[in-house]
C-alpha cells in the first residue's frame, strides 16, 4: 500500500503533475491511444517521465521499500503492458485497463519518490542514479523491441493506423522511437547528472 506523506505540497510541481495527468487522461491524446500505438507510447512517456516525477516532488509517497524494489515494479508493469496477449486483455476490459493504468502511475510515483529523495550520503545518490538509469534502460529496451520488430505485435491498432495513413508496422516503429527519444534520453540524462553531482561531491569532500 502507498500513502502520500502529510507535508506541505509544492505547488509548482503539483500543477505540472496535474497538467500531465490531464494530457494523459482527458485531452485528445487519450482518445488517440485507441487509434495509434504511437499515441499509447506518448501516453506512457507522459505518465512515467512527467506526471509521476512531478507528483513525487510535489507530494512524495511514504517511502516504503527501496529504489530497486519500485524499479522492479515499474518494469513489471511496463513489460506487461507490451506483451501482446496482455495488451489484448487490457484492450477488451475496462477494469483491466484502469487497473494497469493505476499500477503504472502508482509504481512510477513510488519509484520517483524514492529516487528523487535528497539523501545525505553520496553512496545513496549513486544508488538512486543507477535506479533512474535502470528505468531509462527498460524504456530503451521496450523502444528497441518496438522499433526493430519485423512483425505487427498489436493488431488492435491496424485499423486506426490505416485511418491516419500509416502502415501498422510504421505506427509500431514510431512508438518505439517515442520510447527511445523523449522517453529514454531525458531519464538517462538525469541519471548522468546525478552521477556527476555525486562525483563532484566526492571531490569536494
Amino acid at each position: 500500500m502507498i500513502w502520500i506523506k502529510r507535508q506541505h505540497i509544492s505547488l509548482g510541481p503539483a500543477v505540472v503533475g496535474l497538467i500531465a495527468l490531464f494530457v494523459a487522461f482527458v485531452s485528445p491524446l487519450c482518445a488517440f491511444t485507441s487509434a495509434l500505438f504511437t499515441a499509447r507510447a506518448i501516453h506512457h512517456v507522459v505518465i512515467l517521465t512527467l506526471a509521476a516525477p512531478a507528483l513525487a516532488i510535489a507530494m512524495p509517497v511514504v517511502r516504503i521499500g527501496t529504489v530497486s524494489l519500485w524499479l522492479a515494479a515499474v518494469t513489471a508493469v511496463m513489460v506487461a503492458w507490451h506483451i501482446p496477449s496482455i495488451y489484448s486483455w487490457i484492450w477488451q476490459s475496462a477494469i483491466a485497463y484502469w487497473s494497469m493504468q493505476a499500477a503504472m502511475l502508482g509504481s512510477a510515483w513510488a519509484f520517483w519518490s524514492m529516487a528523487l529523495a535528497a539523501p545525505e550520503r553520496t553512496e545513496q545518490i549513486i544508488y538512486n542514479a543507477f535506479g533512474i538509469a535502470g528505468l531509462a534502460g527498460i524504456m530503451g529496451l521496450v523502444g528497441a523491441v518496438l522499433t526493430f520488430s519485423s512483425s505487427i505485435l498489436y493488431f488492435e491498432h491496424v485499423d486506426g493506423a490505416a485511418l491516419w495513413g500509416l502502415a501498422p508496422i510504421a505506427d509500431q516503429q514510431l512508438a518505439g522511437l517515442v520510447m527511445w527519444v523523449p522517453g529514454f534520453v531525458p531519464v538517462a540524462t538525469l541519471a548522468a547528472v546525478m552521477l556527476r553531482r555525486s562525483w563532484m561531491r566526492g571531490i569536494e569532500a
